[in-house]
């Protein structure tokens, strides 16, 4: 299988051309030239298979340059059973017609950790496909979970270095932590002046300096991404969906053929990009319900075809979403537009002049029939926390109750109330251990140590803090540098090894 660019740029390349390098070179994102397709029997088949199993099944549809048993390396090596307990992703059952995909058990308690702690193996591989003889340099920017999920998996492999860059007052006290503690010889983390938006922008304009990247490619280094706009993070992401569907046919929640609803609390727009691609290979879907806090630019844009980030930038408690340029929404206008690159182009021209673009009715349609997009404020975020665990004694983080109130609303509508709905749940709660406590206590919650909130919320819900986090109290920063946003290149350039 080969992929193209969506800004259409570039040459038809190898996924592991696409994942060494990560961003095409036109700046348009590697998005692969057809969909492999699933059976029912394909599907139900998975029912026997171990996660590291299925995972294999979907990757080999993509990943046709690397071997059946690459692949099969690379998935033992990042889903070991110490990393992620016996069943990396369960699937919770809480309340009637509604199952939890866990997707924080892995050993960043975030999401991301499906992804990243597979990406390092499918880059080393890459770089010998390819001939890639270059140091790697993962640049990363993050809005909490992706860096230290990325650090956790780049650190000290060879041939790489990885930076990475956060909103230094946009990130929960936990998330902080757990990346200004990093070790690792090959790992540096910088905060900046800005929201996680600037980071992305300096990062994106990093990979597009076509003079800074030959001047260190004489130098002997090379530019990717462990962020989604990378081939090699999305595509691991579209295995969970078909795993969420097998377990709820072992459950007896579904038939099989059964069309169910995914509701994705999602700010960069990839896990719920991931989910579409599942459709788009024979998973029964009916919709995917996209959930936005306060930065509702999603919501907006599903509903009215209108992409407008010229608007207020809100912190809130959901913090990895809180994001007002959604990169991986780049995909999926290149598929609702026919894939004329030339137009998916011109929307991210215009958004960079002017802030603003307006996709066709044609492409508007396509989007509504398959996304569901609705917004929740922080009220409604801690109110659903504390009544889901008066009701049915589950803990909800702050994204994954995004998620559950989305749902709600959507389940208002007369004409699918009852359709079995899978929420992705993105992160540990005690990683934002202040807002669920306070929802669940309905009252302000407050401490110098940080640490100290998880243990009050391990006492008031019986949950055990994930041993990596708790190890976090002890470990020393490591990494306390702030810089401006607009000085990113200079700090990539100053430190490099």
């Amino acid at each position: 299988m080969v992929f193209v660019s969506t800004r259409g740029d570039a040459d038809l390349v190898t996924s592991a051309y696409a994942i060494n390098r990560g961003l095409a070179n036109d700046g348009g994102l590697f998005v692969p030239t057809e969909f492999p397709q699933f059976t029912l029997e394909e599907i139900a088949a998975m029912k026997k298979m171990s996660y590291q199993e299925r995972a294999v099944f979907v990757l080999k549809q993509f990943l046709t340059d690397y071997t059946e048993e690459e692949l099969r390396d690379c998935v033992n090596k990042a889903y070991t059973e110490e990393k992620f307990g016996k069943n990396p992703v369960p699937l919770v059952q809480v309340g009637k017609n509604t199952g939890v995909l866990e997707l924080w058990h892995g050993p960043t308690s975030a999401f991301k950790d499906m992804a990243l702690q597979l990406l390092p193996h499918l880059l080393l591989n890459a770089k010998k496909k390819t001939g890639e003889l270059h140091k790697v340099v993962i640049l990363v920017a993050t809005s909490g979970d992706t860096g230290k999920a990325a650090l956790e998996g780049f650190a000290d492999v060879p041939g790489t270095e990885i930076m990475v860059f956060y909103p230094s007052e946009g990130v929960s006290d936990i998330q902080k932590r757990q990346m200004t503690t990093q070790v690792g010889d090959n790992v540096k983390v910088f905060g900046i002046e800005g929201n996680f938006d600037d980071a992305q922008r300096g990062v994106k304009e990093i990979f597009s300096n076509k003079i800074l990247a030959k001047s260190l490619a004489d130098k002997g280094f090379v530019f990717s991404s462990a962020n989604s706009i990378n081939w090699g993070r999305l595509v691991p992401q579209i295995v969970y969906y078909f795993s969420a569907y097998v377990e709820a046919l072992e459950a007896k929640k579904i038939k099989l053929g059964e069309a169910i609803n995914f509701v994705v609390p999602t700010g960069n727009f990839g896990d719920i990009l991931a989910g579409y691609y599942a459709k788009l290979m024979g998973l029964p879907v009916n919709r995917l319900l996209c959930a936005s806090n306060s930065n509702n630019i999603l919501t907006d844009f599903i509903n009215t075809g209108v992409y407008d980030k010229r608007r207020e930038f809100f912190k809130t408690v959901s913090p990895s979403m809180d994001i007002l340029v959604s990169s991986n929404l780049e995909r999926l206008l290149y598929h609702v537009s026919n894939e004329d690159a030339s137009k998916v182009a011109g929307y991210m021209a215009k958004l960079n002049s002017e802030g603003i673009y307006e996709v066709d009715r044609a492409a508007l349609a396509k989007i509504r029939s398959e996304f569901f997009g609705a917004w929740v404020d922080e009220f409604e975020t801690k109110e659903t926390i504390g009544r889901i665990y008066k009701e049915h004694g589950y803990v909800l983080d702050t994204h994954t109750a995004v998620a559950w109130r989305a749902l709600e609303k959507y389940r208002y509508l007369p004409d699918d109330p009852d359709t079995y709905s899978i929420v992705l749940s993105t992160a540990s709660p005690f990683k934002f251990a202040d807002s669920v406590l306070s929802a669940i206590e309905e009252r302000e919650v407050s401490a110098d140590n940080p640490f100290d909130l998880l243990r009050e919320l391990k006492e008031k819900t019986g949950m055990a803090i994930p041993s990596r986090m708790a190890a976090l109290e002890d470990a020393p920063v490591l990494h306390k540098s702030v810089v401006e946003a607009k000085k990113m290149e200079l700090t990539v350039i100053g430190n490099l090894g």
